[in-house]
């Protein structure tokens, strides 16, 4: 009788070894839909020669993904439909360059920060004024990307003569090499991957420039989602823990 109680328990480890190899498990894993931006390299962007979103918040995402066993399926959103394509459903989570706000805080929740950067100043080529801070463009014509916490910075401060906003930083870019606009105001990571790699020209980034905001890049969920809040935050502590996440930021010089 217990000869047979063993082989029991025996055959019924053996298959449950068997359905965790088995592919069709890999399918019972929860599938979040994550939206991404084709312009923010290097967090995101689209690339050409696969047609997939790639850069450094995805490789999160997909590495966040493995240490909390489920799977992701990563969307091309614009920057400014992220947050409305996250409270309508439509995506599950965002993996961007998002900084956290307080006025954000309101409608979505954040996962524990992956990254932390302030916002740079792009200027022509041929400027040779400083720019320590913002307050050295007073009067000036700026610039900034549609739905940033950095729109929402230049126009309570109040005494620029006009802040444009742009579709993408590489639109601002052009408009300051052609002198439309006296300086662009973003991403300090992002301008300065695209200027290394000579992506902007005519452009450079303003030296010696103080950021005047610090922020964290996070997991976006909806509010109230604290089974996937949990499931990132869970898997951003083990990233951090065996160092998988220092590589990918690594990985993409930021």
């Amino acid at each position: 009788m217990l000869q047979s109680f063993n082989l029991i328990c025996r055959a019924a480890a053996i298959i449950a070894g068997l359905l965790l190899l088995n592919p069709a498990h890999a399918d019972m894993a929860p599938v979040l839909k994550v939206g991404a931006t084709a312009s923010g390299i290097p967090f995101t962007f689209l690339d050409i020669k696969t047609n997939t979103i790639e850069g450094m918040m995805v490789d999160a995402a997909n590495q966040a993904a493995k240490a909390g066993q489920f799977r992701v399926e990563v969307e091309q959103t614009s920057f400014a439909s992220l947050i409305p394509a996250l409270t309508s459903g439509k995506i599950d989570m965002i993996s961007a360059g998002m900084l956290k706000t307080a006025e954000r805080e309101k409608v979505v929740d954040f996962s524990a920060p992956l990254y932390r950067y302030g916002e740079g100043v792009l200027v022509n080529a041929d400027d040779a004024a400083t720019y320590p801070n913002l307050d050295a463009l007073k009067g000036q014509i700026v610039g900034t990307q549609t739905g940033t916490v950095f729109y929402d910075l230049l126009t309570k401060m109040g005494h620029f003569k006009e802040v444009r906003t742009y579709d993408s930083i590489a639109d601002m870019a052009r408009d300051v090499a052609l002198g439309r606009i006296k300086a662009a105001v973003g991403d300090m990571p992002i301008m300065a991957y695209q200027i290394k790699h000579r992506a902007f020209r005519g452009v450079k980034l303003a030296q010696g420039y103080q950021p005047t905001h610090l922020g964290e890049v996070c997991f976006v969920v909806r509010k109230g989602d604290s089974a996937n809040l949990q499931r990132l935050n869970d898997a951003i502590a083990r990233m951090k823990a065996d160092g998988s996440l220092t590589a990918i930021i690594n990985k993409w010089g930021v």
